[in-house]
């Protein structure tokens, strides 16, 4: 073990519950109706942390090509339906395309970083790989999530803008064309606020944690900078391909708006 980390025993972690008794303290005094979620949702952190701790070790001591592998695409799959699960009114089928579109940015990016950039011996060391395409799939997973939202949002409420178009001739991607760049622009811009105010407002967690972890500041700073535009470009690879795909679905064959597309609730 590293001497310059500080561990943590089971009572001062025990001890952070303080911070979730006085978060749920204000939700009941502001009657937030957030209480419930807020409980779950720490069971739920605790429980999956533990047990992912328990895993990495395993998987980490394993390192096995096949294993690794299924799990990154286990962890997709998860990271895609949950970005789906967020957005309301989207067609049955889109968690396929958002698997997609995470699979292609987060393999593409984690491949060119973790081959180019760290370069592990070996070269698939789980230990590099999947702390890296987790942090890609985490953020691109959010990305997703707002530009497909925002892309059904801006149809639905310039739907009059669009009809007009198609009766003029226009295709299919002219008529939403202004709504795509709108839902790629949501989607990545969280990750340009925090490429602008890294360093000044905040620290992020990756280079928080190998401060913490007795890592020397400079070099947590060159890992941070990988991170950094690791996660802005598959953000924007996955907003792409999400859209690109998703936009024909909301017309039909002969190019009409679809409206069932926009009454579906489905995922």
């Amino acid at each position: 073990m590293n001497p310059s980390v500080i561990p943590i025993t089971d009572f001062q972690l025990a001890l952070s519950v303080i911070l979730v008794i006085l978060t749920g303290a204000v939700s009941a005094a502001l009657r937030l109706g957030l209480l419930r979620s807020l409980l779950w949702g720490t069971v739920r952190t605790f429980g999956q942390l533990t047990l992912i701790g328990y895993v990495l070790n395993y998987v980490f001591a394993l390192n096995n090509l096949l294993v690794l592998g299924l799990l990154l695409l286990l962890m997709c799959y998860i990271a895609a339906r949950t970005a789906v699960r967020r957005v309301t009114n989207v067609p049955p089928g889109t968690t396929l395309l958002a698997f997609g579109s995470l699979f292609a940015s987060t393999f593409l990016v984690g491949v060119l970083v973790t081959q180019l950039i760290i370069v592990p011996e070996p070269w698939y060391s789980a230990r590099i790989v999947i702390p890296i395409f987790g942090l890609i799939l985490g953020n691109s997973m959010n990305g997703i999530a707002l530009a497909i939202d925002r892309m059904y949002a801006e149809t639905r409420a310039r739907r009059g803008e669009v009809e007009a178009l198609l009766a003029f001739g226009a295709t299919p991607w002219e008529a939403v064309r202004d709504c795509v760049r709108e839902a790629v622009r949501a989607g990545m811009t969280p990750t340009i606020n925090s490429l602008m105010v890294v360093g000044l407002v905040s620290l992020p967690g990756m280079m928080t944690g190998q401060i913490l972890g007795g890592v020397d500041p400079q070099e947590a700073v060159r890992y941070q900078i990988v991170v950094m535009l690791m996660i802005a470009a598959a953000v924007a690879i996955g907003c792409l391909i999400l859209v690109g795909m998703s936009y024909r679905r909301m017309f039909t064959a002969d190019g009409a708006l679809n409206l069932e597309v926009y009454r579906s609730r489905g995922v």
